[in-house]
């Protein structure tokens, strides 16, 4: 199947009922989920799906669960990650294309192919497809042959990805084919959800009624996180952070992330409030030039890069930072999309200061939950670094309103409730 089958294939009309529902499972409904991959990689995307899935169950829902190839952790058929099931998609064979656009549709047809053999074996009620859209054109087309409904959900849009990572040209031949794709998938699902406003807003700027739409926000599992400011005194003296005032990032280092932001504003930090260190937890495809942009600067002894920590021990690092700072820059994806790490720092009852960027602006409200100042603009950072410091007496009721936001606003329950009307409106929950 590649995009041109696709389409064709596509202008089928949705025919329900052809499959017996639920696979004979006492009734429960059951969910399909589509997905890029999954944990055991730890990204905001797979653990934004582990959230979903737990969720989901608590609901009473069967949740099936597929990766597409990208999936390169492990090369079994079938496992079972956290209590859950996962279906793999194999890996192609030597010899496959490797040229763009040709590779894409050789992991369309690839996906669908096992698609096919899960909703035989499952049964499934509905199947849930997660960005990027290579895994909804599959979606769509098994799902027709099969009379299935199909959710198109959309965490941010392949070609913005690709952009943020040098992969693809804005403006260019595969951004704007990208870009019909993605709206094609939209008009052709049952239903389409996002996970902020600023996405919403684009699906509807494509002429998808409104109706059609649900945001299902990303949210945090308050339960998970406590509100302890306790340091970790031992960690503390192996990094030689006593009496400091620190900054910290922990996540993935993209260059979208705008961490070159933050490490050009640390000499001006520095000369107001020279204890100050910047603590760097995590790795990515910018850690070298961090590195070496550190060093360029002069400040190589006040960044300590931590790398990758086990996820046991990441609220021991947590605990050691004064203030998280998120940095990014403004781009159409941090402009559209929200991030999940501030949130998850609230939760915590830390501090945030963030870049006044679209995604951000739906999490942060500015000196209430958190900070927020301009992006791309290193003394702009630094001043409000500066101002958090030097008015400490406010830090405990910032703390408080930014719990408070993630326990009524943003949590998992909340957020993944809002499934019963999308997977109602498809046709998936009728007469349950």
């Amino acid at each position: 199947m590649d995009i041109h089958d696709s389409t064709s294939v596509l202008q089928v009309p949705f025919r329900p009922g052809r499959l017996p529902p639920g696979g004979g499972d006492g009734g429960r409904p059951a969910i399909l989920h589509i997905l890029d991959h999954s944990v055991p990689i730890h990204s905001g995307y797979s653990f934004r799906t582990l959230s979903i899935l737990r969720e989901q169950r608590k609901l009473g829902w069967r949740t099936v669960h597929l990766t597409s190839w990208k999936h390169t952790a492990g090369s079994d058929e079938e496992e079972t990650v956290d209590g859950f099931h996962f279906y793999r998609t194999p890996a192609p064979p030597a010899g496959q294309p490797t040229r763009s656009g040709l590779k894409e549709a050789a992991l369309m047809r690839a996906l669908a192919r096992r698609l096919e053999i899960i909703v035989e074996r499952e049964r499934p009620d509905v199947l849930h497809a997660h960005s990027p859209v290579l895994n909804v054109l599959p979606a769509l087309w098994v799902g027709l042959r099969r009379g299935l409904p199909v959710i198109y959900e959309i965490r941010a849009f392949w070609e913005d990805a690709a952009i943020s990572h040098g992969t693809m040209a804005a403006g260019g031949l595969a951004y704007a084919l990208s870009r019909r794709m993605e709206t094609f998938a939209m008009r052709r699902a049952t239903h389409v959800t996002t996970i902020c406003e600023g996405l919403r807003s684009d699906v509807l700027a494509r002429g998808i009624p409104g109706e059609k739409v649900t945001v299902i926000p990303n949210a945090v599992d308050v339960e998970t996180f406590a509100m302890t400011h306790r340091r970790d005194d031992v960690l503390t003296g192996q990094l030689g952070l006593e009496g400091c005032f620190v900054l910290g990032f922990l996540g993935s280092f993209y260059g979208y992330e705008g961490l070159h932001i933050l490490l050009d504003a640390l000499p001006q930090i520095l000369g107001s409030l020279p204890q100050t260190r910047l603590l760097l937890v995590g790795g990515g495809p910018a850690e070298q030039a961090l590195r070496d942009q550190a060093a360029r600067l002069g400040i190589g002894d006040k960044v300590i890069f931590v790398g990758q920590v086990p996820q046991a021990r990441i609220q021991s690092y947590y605990s050691l930072v004064d203030l998280l700072v998120f940095p990014r820059s403004s781009m159409r994806l941090t402009e559209l999309v929200t991030p999940l790490k501030p949130l998850e720092a609230m939760a915590q009852g830390q501090i945030v200061a963030a870049s006044d960027v679209g995604g951000h602006r739906e999490l942060i409200r500015h000196e209430q939950t958190g900070f927020l100042f301009p992006p791309d603009d290193p003394r702009a950072l630094a001043e409000v670094v500066l101002s958090v410091a030097a008015n400490r007496d406010r830090w405990d009721e910032i703390r408080r309103l930014g719990r408070h936001f993630v326990e009524t606003e943003r949590n998992w329950g909340r957020s993944v409730d809002n499934y019963h009307r999308v997977y109602r409106a498809a046709g998936a929950l009728a007469g349950r």
